[in-house]
């Protein structure tokens, strides 16, 4: 919003649309998630995968602690939101 106009900023037209249906509206439309910015969580390696690796299963489990992570991380904000209300 330059110069403190109203209505002019790049996201009032969302806010303005959730605003007005913040009374009927149940849960998160995902069919009309956003597009941001932010990269994919990724895990790396020191090799190069190929098809035969031998460390697959260290691969697999560094990936698989990798996801639990984050699930912990969405259930910690979640319930760190919960308690503030």
């Amino acid at each position: 919003m330059a110069g403190g106009e109203s209505g002019k900023g790049l996201y009032d037209h969302l806010y303005r649309r959730f605003f007005e249906q913040r009374d009927s509206h149940e849960g998160y439309s995902f069919q009309e998630a956003p597009g941001g910015s932010a990269p994919t969580p990724t895990v790396s390696f020191s090799q190069k995968l190929r098809w035969w690796i031998w460390t697959r299963g260290q691969r697999r489990k560094k990936i698989l602690a990798e996801r639990d992570r984050l699930q912990r991380e969405i259930l910690q904000i979640k319930n760190t939101g919960k308690s503030k209300q």
